[in-house]
């Protein structure tokens, strides 16, 4: 079996905490956490520690914590020569301490406490200094998810941004529609059917062939009633900003 320590306690790595104790090739030896009562639900409160200088000899250690915090905790491990691999998709792989083999373990999906996730569809795209540590952090990978990728620094970046895009930004629309909605005293539930299909939609189509509305339209006078109907500035300069966006598809600048 594959030895594997974690070390943080955030969303990320509970989810891969759950993942590899599902997996009969994965011996989860330990796990790091500065706040080790967040993680008892999860597993025995003796593969638990706080102590950088108490972890456990492994395979691989996984730092899964924030991206500003990857290269402080990467500097404290107390061993040499060993792989050692973060979980962003924005950090570079040279944010990892020299003293030890590094390497990039990504799951290219959102994670929120409480909610299981099935890793299996979930992308997950690693890189390393060399062949040997990609081939064990493929096998690692390849224990919990069908989708496993070779990626370099410049493509982990443009997808995490492209994430961004199509999760973090779309579901702040979802929270101005939803506000949208409250101001008017319309159930948000109304557009639930609109955002699957348009998320089924994607599924088949391009982007750009699922596109439809005003903007694509150049419908000028339902364009206008809707800013003349909006009272929110910030509501206001976004709908103008994603009209000029979809208008410009496929233009010159």
């Amino acid at each position: 079996m594959i030895q594997i320590v974690i070390i943080g306690s955030g969303n990320v790595a509970q989810h891969l905490i759950s993942a590899f104790a599902k997996s009969n090739e994965i011996d989860l030896v330990q796990v790091f956490s500065r706040q080790k009562e967040s993680l008892t639900p999860l597993l025995d409160p003796n593969k638990i520690t706080t102590n950088y200088t108490d972890l456990a000899e492994a395979d691989l250690y996984i730092i899964s914590v924030s991206d500003d915090a990857i290269a402080s905790v990467s500097s404290k491990l107390p061993f040499e020569n060993r792989l050692v691999a973060h979980t962003s998709g924005s950090v570079p792989l040279d944010s990892l301490d020299k003293k030890n083999r590094k390497g990039i373990f990504y799951p290219l999906q959102t994670f929120t406490k409480g909610k299981e996730v099935d890793f299996s569809p979930i992308p997950f795209c690693l890189e390393s200094e060399n062949e040997k540590d990609f081939e064990l952090l493929e096998k690692v990978a390849k224990t919990i998810s069908n989708n496993v990728f070779k990626s370099d620094e410049k493509q982990r970046k443009a997808l995490h941004i492209s994430a961004v895009f199509v999760n973090n930004f779309v579901n702040e629309m979802y929270r101005i529609g939803n506000e949208i909605c409250e101001e008017n005293k319309i159930p948000f539930g109304i557009l639930k059917p609109l955002i699957l299909e348009t998320v089924n939609k994607v599924m088949t189509l391009s982007p750009e062939q699922a596109q439809t509305g005003p903007a694509k339209r150049n419908d000028t006078q339902t364009i206008k009633a809707h800013l003349d109907f909006l009272s929110n500035e910030n509501h206001t300069t976004i709908y103008k900003i994603l009209t000029q966006s979809i208008q410009n598809n496929g233009k010159e600048l």
